[in-house]
């Protein structure tokens, strides 16, 4: 069980780095936090966040760019809904990942000025 709440905890400090207007994979959490292809326990992860912990959990779908919940479902539009509001728009169903898939390696980076 520790074993297990250290792996979620590894998921979570990595989700709540998912920056706004981003999403993530559920594979791509999963290897970012070090846990390989373990894509399916980001999912329990998530759904067993504590209570007083806020995260950007809407910012993860799956790999083919939609969301994981049943089309009809009120977590499906809450989640849908979250990620419209941060101009992250949906074309039949999915995200754009090429677009909108968070790349730490890139966007973390220190920005870099150079003089003429």
């Amino acid at each position: 069980m520790a074993d297990e709440l250290s792996a979620y905890e590894k998921i979570w400090q990595m989700v709540s780095r998912i920056p706004h207007g981003r999403v993530a994979t559920y594979g791509q959490i999963a290897r970012l936090a070090g846990l390989g292809k373990r894509a399916r326990m980001v999912g329990y992860a998530l759904h067993r966040t504590p209570d007083d912990r806020v995260l950007p959990w809407h910012r993860v779908i799956n790999a083919q760019g939609r969301i994981s919940f049943p089309p009809d479902s009120d977590q499906y539009r809450r989640q849908r809904d979250r990620l419209v509001a941060e101009d992250i728009p949906f074309a039949a169903g999915r995200v754009d990942l090429e677009r909108y898939r968070w790349r730490p390696e890139l966007d973390d980076a220190p920005d870099i000025y150079f003089d003429g």
